[in-house]
């Protein structure tokens, strides 16, 4: 598992704790991997999901950061969304 990857599920778990996530969403981090997101947390994986968000590495560090908004990462065109646009809005608050 990449560092990125890494970094990745552990920011992720750490942005959920006191709420799961009542879909499945994968992220795809451009050349390091995917992460896979549900009810269980993040994990690095790369299995079906209701809905999968394709980014390169500086967008996915800035949006776990708190420094992009996903909401505009993906109106801008840095983050692409596949399947269902609702999951994906439900997940926006954990990410922010």
């Amino acid at each position: 598992m990449s560092d990125v990857i890494e970094h990745a599920v552990t920011a992720l778990n750490e942005k959920l704790t006191g709420g799961a996530f009542d879909g499945s969403a994968k992220f795809v981090i451009e050349g390091e991997g995917a992460i896979m997101l549900d009810a269980d947390g993040a994990r690095a994986g790369d299995e079906d999901a209701e809905v999968t968000m394709t980014a390169d590495t500086d967008t996915f560090r800035e949006i776990l950061d708190g420094s992009l908004n996903p909401t505009a990462a993906f109106m801008s065109g840095r983050l692409k969304i596949d399947g269902d646009m609702g999951a994906a809005m439900r997940l926006a608050p954990a990410l922010s």
